[in-house]
């Protein structure tokens, strides 16, 4: 089975945008692994999207970043169904 998420959005389209207490967002734009391969591998990376409250004007700036580095320090915001179905915190 393919990545259903390993083709590149645009910006105004992403699968999931994510967002810190502290300004800073994430919109997911392609992710280099399936899902359940990313849980195997501290280091997978998602193309993004970024911005903060440094950037001038909220610019973005694109590149890659460790999922973890998101996830650990940035709630969900939204998603695609199918990004909710793998990545949403279960409750």
């Amino acid at each position: 089975m393919p990545n259903q998420f390993g083709k590149t959005r645009d910006i105004e389209n992403p699968y999931a945008v994510y967002r810190s207490p502290y300004g800073w967002e994430w919109r997911i734009l392609k992710t280099y692994k399936m899902a359940k391969s990313e849980a195997k591998d501290p280091y997978a990376r998602w193309f993004v999207a970024a911005t903060s409250p440094l950037m001038h004007d909220g610019q973005f700036e694109y590149g890659d970043t460790y999922k973890t580095e998101i996830t650990r320090n940035a709630a969900l915001i939204s998603g695609d169904p199918e990004w909710l179905e793998e990545y949403a915190p279960k409750v």
